[in-house]
């Protein structure tokens, strides 16, 4: 009888699996009174990002002083940004207006995969960039020979393909598992930890996989930034300039900032281990990758980059004129 009873609750719980069609994002359904006031705060950020982000594009395709390597990483790196925020923030603003956090089983897993490949490439955008500027103070003679525009084209092209197939295949692998139980995504976004715990069954492999791509993709180019930044450090002590070593560090320490504040959040959010990583967490940390640090990178570049201001002037003159 018992055994009876075992397979039927199993028949019911691959049903209910099977028959899944969308989740329920909760977002910030435990704060009702707050839903217009973030909706009112979300789309001014966006709106900012979008607007900050798309001006450093411009002024580093078209202003003649900005035409270097380290610049045309930096145009990269704001184009991801406003990718990453769309694919984000949007989604956000529907959920609190409406109400309501339906989402398909196929939008979660277009959102999510979008999610990790736009992550994953600013990682490596990181990392080429930090690259750059080893060139640039380490190797000052051979700078215009190895970051040519060919290599720098190249290098940008690799941070793009190859997060491509490792993030679909991720991406197949987490929804192919069986959701069976509740549907509701205790979070705003479809992102993997809370996506995982809806999973039932075991999900070893797939948080393996998880370490696996976060070592690859987020501590792997940490580690070598890190590399670059103590060669870097080493290199500028060596300037008997201290107007040299000032401007030396000036051009790397608004990278290292954002460094610092991006890998910070990833690798907690996918180094941490699922049990130990609580819902409230989660979110905070998810707010903190998905809208203040792409809120921050266009002030941390621009503030304190001398060339950018100038830039920036030279827009608004002609625009004003």
């Amino acid at each position: 009888m018992q055994r009876y009873k075992d397979e039927q609750k199993i028949k019911s719980e691959i049903s209910n699996a099977s028959s899944l069609i969308e989740f329920i994002l909760l977002g910030f359904s435990d704060v009702p009174n707050l839903q217009w006031i973030l909706f009112g705060i979300f789309l001014m950020v966006y709106l900012t990002i979008l607007m900050c982000n798309s001006t450093i594009v411009l002024i580093t395709r078209t202003d003649p002083a900005l035409q270097t390597p380290m610049y045309f990483f930096l145009s990269n790196f704001s184009f991801v940004e406003i990718c990453y925020v769309t694919v984000t923030i949007p989604r956000m603003l529907v959920d609190l207006c409406t109400q309501k956090g339906n989402i398909s089983v196929l939008a979660c897993a277009t959102q999510m995969c979008f999610i990790l490949m736009l992550g994953g490439t600013e990682c490596l955008l990181l990392t080429a960039m930090a690259y750059d500027r080893y060139v640039a103070i380490c190797n000052p003679l051979h700078y215009s020979l190895v970051m040519n525009h060919r290599i720098c084209t190249l290098l940008v092209a690799a941070c793009w393909i190859s997060v491509i197939p490792v993030v679909i295949g991720q991406t197949y692998q987490i929804f192919s598992l069986p959701f069976c139980g509740s549907n509701r995504i205790n979070h705003f976004i479809c992102d993997i930890p809370p996506v995982l715990k809806l999973a039932c069954g075991d999900t070893f492999v797939n948080e393996i996989a998880v370490y696996i791509v976060a070592m690859v993709f987020v501590m792997v180019p940490f580690m070598l930034i890190i590399f670059s930044y103590c060669k870097i450090i080493l290199s500028i002590l060596k300037l008997s300039s201290a107007k040299g070593r000032t401007k030396a560090f000036s051009t790397c320490s608004s990278h290292l900032i954002v460094v610092v504040l991006f890998y910070g959040t990833a690798g907690i959010t996918y180094l941490q281990p699922k049990p130990n990583q609580s819902e409230i967490t989660g979110k905070l940390l998810s707010l903190f990758y998905t809208i203040l640090i792409p809120t921050l990178n266009p002030i941390i570049y621009t503030l304190r980059n001398k060339d950018i201001m100038a830039a920036l002037r030279k827009l608004l003159s002609k625009i004003l004129v």
